[in-house]
């Protein structure tokens, strides 16, 4: 089902979000700090944030984007614009930001983890268009993927070292309620993206598949690559419907020829379009 699409060209690859915003598919170089923009050519764009670490990037509504770095966020006003560092969300060097999404009002949430992996030590936040922050989670190991139901009515949230996919309500644009989605015993599970029939599919790393669940939590189909280190899956394309996943060869002593690229299918139903950050 799916194929290379690009040469590797990440390290870590992560994060891919698609916007005409920025003409397409942007995703992350995660420690490289950079972001990598796949063009109509099938050339890649890459721009440095000026951090050591980039873990995300989403379209900005005024123009540009945000992109989660190191121990903070930064902004840029132009979709290849220059990043600026905003104030850091923490102190500790042991921890980094992982991931990030926006919910359907614009507002952003962003992850962390501990680069020695300490259990807790990452924490899940909410940033508001005013650019203020709180922390909604305030332990978790490893933050990785978020996403939100097509109404509004549910998210969907990896905290890769529970192995499950977790699912909140959302009331008054808050999330409440946690609970488990779906176990994924013997795997991690990384990115995950929301269809516009409100199904998820979910990124497990490690054993190198793509896997959709239904609302319900039924498992609709599985898909394997010829990698191991699948980290993030977002729909996308003129139709909505291609599926795109970001790969990695980030400590492989002997990464298979496709670590590091992107892989592209087709799905039935398209994608939820992604919402800019309004700050």
């Amino acid at each position: 089902m799916f194929e290379q699409i690009t040469d590797p060209v990440a390290y870590h690859g992560e994060g891919p979000c698609w916007s005409e915003e920025w003409g397409g598919l942007r995703f992350v170089d995660m420690l490289a700090g950079d972001l990598l923009t796949l063009l109509p050519d099938g050339s890649i764009h890459r721009l440095h944030t000026g951090s050591p670490v980039a873990a995300f990037v989403r379209p900005r509504a005024s123009g540009g984007f945000v992109v989660g770095l190191e121990r903070g966020l930064g902004l840029a006003d132009e979709p290849f614009g220059d990043v600026r560092a905003l104030s850091e969300l923490w102190s500790d060097t042991d921890v980094r930001m992982n991931e990030g999404g926006t919910d359907p009002w614009g507002n952003l949430y962003a992850g962390s983890m501990s680069y020695t992996r300490v259990p807790g030590a990452g924490k899940l936040y909410k940033i508001s268009p005013d650019l203020t922050s709180r922390v909604v989670l305030p332990s978790v190991t490893t933050s990785n993927g978020i996403a939100f139901s097509p109404a509004g009515e549910r998210a969907y949230y990896h905290d890769t070292a529970t192995r499950r996919t977790d699912v909140f309500n959302v009331v008054d644009r808050e999330l409440v309620g946690r609970r488990e989605f779906h176990e994924a015993t013997g795997t991690s599970p990384d990115g995950l993206a929301v269809d516009r029939a409100g199904n998820v599919w979910v990124a497990l790393n490690r054993v190198g598949k793509i896997r959709l669940y239904s609302p319900d939590a039924e498992v609709l189909g599985e898909w394997d690559l010829p990698v191991r280190l699948v980290t993030a899956v977002t729909l996308g394309g003129e139709d909505g419907r291609d599926v795109f996943v970001t790969t990695s060869r980030e400590n492989l002593d002997d990464p298979e020829p496709g670590a590091g690229a992107i892989f592209r299918a087709r799905a039935e139903v398209p994608g939820v379009p992604v919402t800019p950050f309004a700050g």
